[in-house]
């Protein structure tokens, strides 16, 4: 068992980073995973190439594990939206979700019924929170599955998975995990598919996708995307054309990278290691900071004060003539933030420093100083 003060040394001595919710740079472990991997597959030596490859099952089993699900009902995907396009493309009826999520989800949705899959149903949640009141009152017979992220993109909002079961029955729950799995606890056995990746609060670098197809999922789900790693047959379906498997290997197209598989294994293992609960804790710790140092500035803020219903992710609100001039105070700091739209994001992770809050509060005040009302 790692401690969390341990974890948390291992973001190194560098401040000013808070953009967890764009990109994670690599965790050393990860690092040092890929450079030995990397060694192993130069060599040329069927043993050593077959350690690297055992990753990408020893990966999905990691996975699993944080998600309480089977090993066989976890798959690796390139990216989250892969793992996406596999649930969406699937589904038949009707998807309803917000047009306020991330275009991986939105865009996936519009292909697939112009296609002919799934119709879809748009909710438009009031400030971008999807609860299960907004669910609820957009649900009609004809939906078969409601999609939404765990913790949204944008206003940091932390979806309540179990209420929106408690909603929908027995109708398909896709999520979009990747801005609070590893980082924030949830009730992940209310969803039917789970997807995500780890190049940002896991710290794997990009490739590293995941999905989760439970039981529901696999018996409702027609794997249209399938390739040749998700049929019926034993190793390589030569000569013939086997329908896809009934498991979540189905929603596969071909081999995955290992070393992406070992990256994301490595920091998953991380992850187990600390805890999800002692992260989230600390997660939380920093996030409240970060709220008290808008509050202190009067800089107005969309993510939800409850705790229960936040992670990582504290999305600033300026007023138009003062986003600029905050951005620009930010960055004069040395803080690394997302800036979109005239909104700012700031995303906290365990590893988040005193010394970097107290930049930012520096660069607050430096914005409060210069403030003209």
């Amino acid at each position: 068992m790692t401690d969390l003060d341990t974890y948390a040394h291992s973001f190194g001595d560098e401040t000013g980073y808070l953009d967890w919710a764009s990109f994670g740079p690599l965790a050393p472990s990860v690092v040092a995973e890929t450079n030995a991997d990397a060694e192993l597959l130069a060599s040329g030596r069927r043993s050593s190439i077959d350690l690297v490859v055992d990753h990408v099952a020893e990966a999905a089993a990691a996975v699993a594990e944080l998600l309480g699900a089977p090993a066989d009902q976890v798959v690796l995907q390139p990216s989250t939206a892969h793992g996406l396009m596999q649930a969406v493309y699937a589904l038949r009826g009707t998807l309803l979700l917000s047009s306020a999520e991330f275009p991986s989800l939105t865009v996936a949705a519009a292909r697939s019924a112009a296609l002919g899959g799934a119709q879809v149903s748009w909710m438009l949640p009031p400030a971008g929170f999807v609860t299960p009141e907004v669910v609820r009152d957009a649900l009609t017979d004809d939906v078969t599955a409601v999609a939404v992220s765990l913790v949204d993109f944008r206003t940091g909002y932390l979806a309540d998975l179990g209420a929106i079961r408690d909603v929908i029955g027995d109708r398909l729950l896709i999520v979009d995990a990747i801005q609070g799995f590893g980082v924030v606890e949830a009730d992940f056995a209310a969803a039917d598919v789970v997807c995500g990746n780890g190049y940002k609060w896991l710290r794997a670098g990009r490739g590293t996708g995941y999905s989760w197809f439970g039981e529901r999922a696999l018996d409702r789900l027609d794997p249209v995307l399938s390739g040749f790693t998700g049929t019926e047959a034993e190793g390589l379906p030569l000569d013939e054309v086997p329908p896809p498997v009934h498991q979540a290997r189905a929603f596969t197209v071909s081999a995955f990278d290992s070393l992406a598989a070992g990256r994301l294994e490595t920091a998953v293992t991380d992850i187990r290691d600390v805890g999800v609960a002692a992260i989230g804790a600390r997660v939380a710790e920093r996030a409240a900071e970060v709220f008290a140092l808008a509050e202190q500035y009067g800089v107005p803020v969309t993510t939800p004060r409850d705790p229960a219903h936040r992670a990582g992710i504290i999305s600033l609100a300026p007023d138009a003539r003062d986003a600029a001039p905050l951005a620009a105070a930010l960055s004069n700091h040395g803080l690394a933030v997302t800036v979109r739209s005239g909104g700012i994001r700031i995303a906290v992770h365990a590893g988040t420093s005193p010394d970097t809050v107290r930049q930012l509060d520096d660069a607050m005040a430096a914005f409060a100083a210069s403030r003209v009302w």
